[in-house]
């Protein structure tokens, strides 16, 4: 039994109007349903409600710009896009629940334990979780930004075999299939690296805020999470199954790393945004890196930002490259002030590392 989160982007379940596309969301529900016929589990991930909000408010030219009206927007959206898969599960005697979740949920430990409970909750109840941003309270500088992202925190957060993120593209080509005829699917990939990246490009889609640079973004978290990827089109028939059965060409996929981040790790790693950061020499990079230690005060050559104990912190080489993150185990006036003492030297009292390795992470390229 697989436990499968399959994202839709706003593009897939909305029409060129603005209004929900109902089909589409019939289709996505059938396959939730026979997966579940066939014993596996789902978490359905869906964007939409702001696009399907804007036109109810008599706004369907360029989308506007002030957060409040998009807060509108998406409280007015949320009731039709959740009663439409409401109305699909409930063809097939399944029940959905709604899950809005704001990054604050993912920030706090506890809150973050409390997400997980209660998605569990759901899961053993018999019911698929519908989750979204909760982009109703959404700040613009403290928001997940787009649902790729939240969807592989959602993998993570339930411990998810499989995540399929459905687009309106069959995956990710060698180059732009709409300016390009050369253009050839890449079916699986194996690491993500810069290169990669600036091949996926900006946002695709004028309703969406996620464009394929986000699908990796989150393919790349959810790895990393041990989470097998997939980013596959939302109108191929029977594409739930088929990712299952990893039929040839489904969409370009991600394998899970052998060696799995603990939930702790990820959440550090992806959850938490930095606060500020720590740069290094190049002895305590190899410490880090390569022998898996903790980072002591001498290796500190300069502090940026202000934080305090249990903050997440980048932590960056003397190339500037970010390789790390962690959460202080000193505030940063304490960092600053002892930079390049040995322990011996810094003040009693203090935890015997700047950052614990425990409450490290490495991180992959960018």
């Amino acid at each position: 039994m697989s436990l499968v989160v399959a994202k839709i982007g706003s593009s897939s379940v909305t029409l060129p109007d603005g209004s929900i596309d109902h089909l589409a969301i019939s289709k996505l529900c059938t396959e939730v349903a026979d997966l579940r016929s066939a014993g596996h589990r789902a978490v359905i991930v869906t964007s939409g409600a702001i696009a399907v909000g804007l036109p109810l408010l008599g706004i369907s030219s360029r989308r506007p710009v002030k957060r409040e009206i998009l807060r509108a927007a998406a409280a007015v959206g949320q009731i039709g896009l959740y009663r439409a898969f409401e109305e699909a599960l409930g063809g097939y005697h399944i029940r959905g629940g709604q899950v809005l979740l704001a990054p604050t949920d993912l920030m706090d430990r506890r809150r973050y334990l409390g997400s997980r409970e209660t998605l569990s909750a759901l899961l053993d109840l018999g019911v698929v979780p519908i989750v979204n941003e909760n982009d109703v309270i959404a700040d613009d500088e403290i928001r997940f930004g787009d649902n790729d992202r939240l969807s592989a925190l959602v993998a993570n957060l339930v411990e998810a075999d499989q995540l399929v993120l459905l687009t309106d593209t069959p995956g990710l080509y060698t180059a732009d299939p709409r300016v390009n005829a050369d253009a050839t699917l890449i079916e699986e990939i194996a690491a993500i690296d810069a290169e990669l990246e600036a091949v996926a490009g900006g946002v695709g889609s004028i309703v969406g805020s996620g464009g394929m640079a986000s699908k990796l973004a989150a393919a790349k978290m959810a790895t990393w999470s041990g989470v097998n990827t997939v980013i596959a089109s939302a109108g191929r028939a029977n594409v739930l199954q088929d990712v299952l059965s990893r039929v040839p060409r489904v969409g370009t996929s991600f394998p899970a790393r052998k060696s799995r981040l603990s939930a702790r790790k990820v959440w550090i790693a992806f959850a938490l945004p930095s606060v500020g950061q720590i740069v290094v020499d190049d002895g305590a990079r190899t410490a880090i890196a390569e022998r898996g230690r903790s980072l002591l005060a001498a290796g500190v050559t300069a502090v940026e930002g202000n934080f305090d104990v249990d903050d997440a912190v980048e932590i960056v080489d003397l190339a500037g490259v970010v390789f790390a993150k962690g959460l202080a185990s000193w505030p940063s006036v304490v960092v600053g002030e002892n930079a390049g003492k040995r322990t011996s030297e810094t003040p009693d009292g203090l935890a015997d590392a700047v950052v614990h390795r425990d409450r490290m992470v490495l991180l992959p390229a960018r």
